[in-house]
């Protein structure tokens, strides 16, 4: 199976390799595509049931699916990308 997943707070290169390392490592996970440009994770998996783990792997690094988060939680999300794309940006 394949998606495509829009998500917000995706800036930078360092935001990019934390995805890809996060996301890849995930059971069932074949290959991962970012996008930086177009805010865009593409990921193939195998379990239809993996998406909404991608999905909440993705919410935990701070970069929710585009659109699902209002108030306190896009603020909370927006300062974990933060830490994310640091760590990206040194690995």
């Amino acid at each position: 199976m394949n998606a495509q997943i829009v998500v917000e707070n995706l800036k930078c290169h360092g935001c990019a390799n934390t995805i890809r390392k996060a996301i890849s490592q995930m059971d069932g996970v074949s290959s991962v595509e970012v996008d930086v440009e177009e805010g865009r994770v593409d990921v193939t998996f195998g379990d239809p049931k993996s998406l909404d783990q991608i999905k909440a792997k993705l919410l935990h690094l701070g970069y929710p699916e585009a659109d699902t988060l209002h108030g306190i939680g896009k603020v909370a999300a927006n300062a974990k990308s933060f830490v994310s794309c640091a760590v990206g940006r040194m690995s």
